[in-house]
């Protein structure tokens, strides 16, 4: 492989890994280029959802939910992927999991690097009944892959433990893998159960249950000089917050961008996946993938929501610009953390705390990460 390689983990979004990218010499990206902050447009018979993605020699691999309703009336959820070299252009989605309702395969969380291969975290969501969300059986999992074209056979996240049945660890949902900043190795699991439940692991198969916290869905985060950030999706907008240690968090803020302005995003903006490319010349920002339903999508499906993927941008995970953003008359539309005023995209919350069992362990180091990876925690409600 050409070109000298270049590690950039997540420095201050949540629970996103951000791999290594190789300098390919290609020109840097033109973000004036992109013609509009829509990726993917949904449609009353698809839905585009659950963004994550990885930067590698020059790539983005962008993986998603991807939702069709056939001729007859049925729903099949995939995962999918699609690829693109400068933001402007997208390969046609390709779906690698199987059609079937019994486990339908989406809502990727992100990509890692174990093992000496790329591990891709994502869910079952069963509807074999019709069900309008994924039913009591919806469950955590993996893909191995050493491409990120090829992908093993899924193997099911024990996150509650060796102890505990298939059957008893209960519903759960939108996983996320997150290296604890502090123990090289030691990795964590969040995932939609009683608000965001974590556990943690070093090889990935051996898992320990921490606890749980007050979150929503969709979870992504990464790492803040000495914070975790985390992103999250609560009923509407894609919330934030900060953590010194993953058991006590406060609330920093709720983003809702340009939805006033989006017809395709004015029932909910959710699942913002965060990726920290500030490193990477042909890039310099983070960049943020998200979702947005409109307001018919709930009579095509309650889960459907015609969804759309989005992009934005920003330098601080503050400010955030996109394709068409309107100037705003006092600034970019964001307000730094010490202000208390509230702005049309960025509302500052109260403080909370949510309070997480302690657990300690000892790790070896994980060899090198070549990818980029996103830098914050979302989770995303079913």
């Amino acid at each position: 492989m050409k070109g000298a390689w270049r590690c950039a983990f997540p420095s201050g979004v949540a629970l996103c890994l951000l791999f290594c990218a190789a300098v390919t010499g290609a020109p840097p990206i033109d973000l004036s280029r992109i013609p509009s902050p829509v990726i993917f447009h949904g449609d009353r018979n698809t839905a585009y959802r659950d963004p994550a993605a990885v930067y590698l020699n020059g790539t983005f691999h962008l993986f998603f939910s991807l939702m069709e309703v056939e001729p007859d009336g049925k729903e099949y959820w995939y995962t999918a992927k699609s690829t693109s070299t400068d933001l402007v252009h997208w390969t046609e989605p390709k779906k690698f999991t199987p059609r079937d309702r019994n486990l339908n395969y989406a809502s990727p969380g992100n990509v890692i690097r174990f093992g000496g291969k790329f591990i891709l975290c994502l869910q079952t969501y069963p509807t074999p009944n019709d069900e309008v969300f994924g039913n009591e059986n919806s469950r955590v999992w993996i893909m191995r892959s050493s491409d990120l074209e090829h992908w093993d056979k899924p193997e099911l996240l024990m996150v509650k433990g060796p102890g505990v049945p298939v059957e008893k660890m209960g519903r759960m949902i939108d996983p996320f893998l997150l290296e604890d900043k502090d123990d090289p190795g030691k990795w964590w699991c969040f995932y939609k159960q009683n608000g965001v439940s974590t556990s943690w692991s070093r090889d990935l198969k051996t898992w320990t249950y921490a606890g749980h916290a007050n979150a929503g869905e969709n979870v992504c985060a990464l790492v803040d000089g000495k914070e975790y950030v985390l992103f999250h999706s609560p009923k509407n907008g894609i919330g934030i917050k900060r953590s010194a240690d993953l058991k006590e968090w406060k609330d920093e803020a709720l983003l809702t961008l340009g939805q006033k302005d989006w017809p395709w995003a004015q029932r909910r903006l959710t699942a913002g996946f965060v990726m920290d490319l500030r490193k990477e010349p042909r890039v310099g920002k983070y960049l943020m993938f998200f979702h947005g339903d409109t307001g018919e999508g709930p009579k095509t499906h309650g889960a459907h929501g015609q969804g759309t993927l989005g992009l934005a941008w920003s330098d601080d995970l503050i400010h955030w610009e996109w394709p068409g953003r309107r100037p705003s008359p006092s600034g970019n539309g964001a307000t730094p953390r010490p202000s208390l005023r509230a702005r049309p995209n960025f509302i500052i919350r109260s403080v909370r705390r949510a309070v997480l069992p302690r657990r300690s362990c000892r790790a070896t180091s994980p060899e090198p990460t070549l990818l980029s990876w996103p830098l914050r925690i979302m989770f995303t409600a079913s």
